[in-house]
């Protein structure tokens, strides 16, 4: 582990400099002129300076009182800041606007400060700020606005820079700095996955810039800013995967805000151009409530040619009967539906005060017979915990960071084949024993490591061994292949409880329904393979005695 102890004052300088030997070993030859200059300027400053600009730079925000940056282990802020002015990192006479001088106020310092304007003191700080904002005049520094105050504000100019280095080392600007310090403090813990020179996030300047341009395209998104400005910058298809699995989670997004915003035609050519998981379901659903019947007709038939998933296709079952009696056509063959076992509960709702799912676990629960409650988490961890080294195996562009809760490509189409070796080694092992072997192995020597399929707090022992002595392994093979069809979508919708009978070596999959509640299409779908291959699933109806 890179991250340093807590009980160092200066651990979060350690971690900063971590990331800076990290990006400056793999990414030297992308970086620009600004950033080679920081990486070597910094560890050249006295280490209080150091200390200070990493603080600044962990914060929220580019602005900071001179009176909110005192830390035991730095001392003098002014004295430490003054590298930091010569450098042009940091910034003493900032203009500030009047909104940012109040972010930085209390209330009671503003009615102070701004008192010859006869403020409003029994205002709340925003609607006072409201009221003082037409008086107030141009933008200016701290002390032009505050004279009197002995306080500074100091400027951070780093922040672009800071993000595209935490950027190259995370790969993403969802993580943070704080992942060192919930690792340090042992709330997470990541398996260990050794880096070849090959694994990186970005391949060349390019990507780097592209997805920053992505990411301001999100936030510009998100700010409900016009979706033909953005539109308007948004780029064409990148030749790295990567980047357009990212394009097209946008793309899917706009798309979504203008068909509620009933722009179809608009909502039509995104999805058109759109290759995120769902887009052909949603061009096929304007097309029909743009009466394009036809349209939607060929691209219909298309799509159950090569349906993408099963989400798919159980969608095109109920969208082609409506298009065949649009088009005044024949309607096309069903399949059947699936019959599954039903069990009907009445409990007492005065005396249930747990969850439905729990309630009717506890009813069926018989000591020859237990009940656990596991959706989504049994079948998954198991799955985790057999094909842990094929998951977490250190191939190209899968890890390039010590804080992956799993592999970076994991819900790309190529992921099961980049690894078909390693699944296929994996999955030989429930042609015999060997299979529970490395299931309780895994078990132990990974407990609490992050994984994308194990959640280890709904997991122990009893249950492990309960599962391994009742559950086939063919059952489990049909499960597992199944999750890595569609990685994203078969981790949901499994059924709520498992019963086992250990004596027998057999079990039973419960999906629990409460009154008014209905099976949703993961669930339906879940439910349908199992019955399909023969597995032991039932729905259980809770109703309510007073009902």
């Amino acid at each position: 582990m890179i991250a340093n102890s807590l009980d160092d004052p200066l651990y979060y300088l350690k971690n900063f400099k971590t990331v800076l030997s990290w990006v400056n070993d793999r990414y030297r030859d992308l970086l620009n002129t600004e950033e080679r200059e920081f990486i070597e300027v910094f560890p050249a400053l006295p280490e209080t300076a150091q200390a200070l600009l990493v603080r600044m730079i962990m914060r929220k925000g580019t602005l900071f009182r001179a009176s909110k940056l005192s830390y035991t282990e730095i001392g003098d802020e002014h004295e430490a800041v003054s590298p930091l002015l010569a450098t042009g990192w940091v910034d003493a006479d900032a203009v500030l606007t009047f909104e940012e001088l109040c972010s930085l106020l209390t209330k009671a310092e503003i009615v102070a400060n701004f008192r010859h304007h006869q403020p409003c003191a029994a205002l709340r700080k925003p609607e006072l700020v409201e009221q003082l904002q037409p008086v107030v005049g141009e933008p200016r520094c701290f002390l032009q606005w505050c004279p009197g105050s002995k306080d500074r504000v100091y400027a951070l100019r780093l922040r672009a820079l800071c993000d595209r280095l935490r950027l190259m080392f995370f790969g993403n600007l969802r993580q943070g700095w704080s992942e060192f310090v919930l690792a340090d403090l042992g709330i997470y813990r990541y398996e260990q996955v050794a880096f070849s020179p090959e694994s990186r996030a970005f391949r060349c300047r390019d990507d780097i810039e592209a997805y920053l341009h992505l990411d301001a395209c999100r936030e510009r998104f998100e700010a409900d800013e016009p979706l033909t400005d953005i539109l308007a910058t948004l780029p064409g298809a990148y030749d790295n995967a990567w980047l357009e699995s990212r394009r097209a989670k946008l793309l899917f997004r706009l798309g979504q805000t203008c068909e509620r915003q009933g722009e179809l035609e608009q909502a039509r050519q995104l999805y058109a151009d759109c290759t995120h998981p769902g887009a052909r379901v949603r061009h096929l659903r304007v097309l029909e409530r743009s009466e394009r019947f036809e349209e939607a007709l060929a691209l219909a038939r298309e799509a159950e040619r090569f349906p993408e998933s099963a989400a798919e296709a159980q969608h095109l079952e109920r969208l082609m009967p409506r298009l065949h009696r649009k088009l005044g056509l024949p309607p096309p063959t069903r399949r059947a539906p699936t019959e599954v076992e039903r069990i009907d509960l009445v409990l007492d709702r005065l005396v249930c005060r747990a969850p439905v799912e729990l309630a009717a676990r506890d009813t069926l629960h018989d000591e020859q017979a237990p009940v656990h409650y596991v959706e989504n988490t049994l079948i998954t961890a198991l799955f985790g915990l057999l094909c842990w080294e094929a998951i977490f195996a250190p191939l190209p562009g899968a890890f390039f960071h010590p804080f992956h809760s799993g592999p970076k490509d994991l819900l790309h189409p190529d992921f099961p084949t980049r690894r078909q070796a390693l699944f296929d080694a994996c999955f030989a092992q429930l042609n015999s024993a060997e299979y529970r072997d490395t299931i309780l192995a895994n078990y132990h020597a990974k407990h609490g490591i992050v994984s994308p399929f194990v959640y280890w707090e709904a997991l122990d022992m009893t249950l492990i061994e309960r599962a391994l002595a009742c559950l086939p392994p063919e059952h489990l093979r049909l499960w597992f292949e199944r999750l890595l069809e569609d990685i994203a979508a078969n981790r949901a919708g499994m059924p709520d409880l498992i019963q086992f009978w250990p004596k027998e070596r057999r079990y039973r999959m419960i999906e629990v329904k409460g009154p008014g509640d209905r099976l949703q299409d993961n669930q339906r779908r879940w439910l349908d393979f199992c019955v399909r291959h023969g597995m032991p699933v039932a729905v259980c109806y809770v109703q309510w005695q007073d009902a």
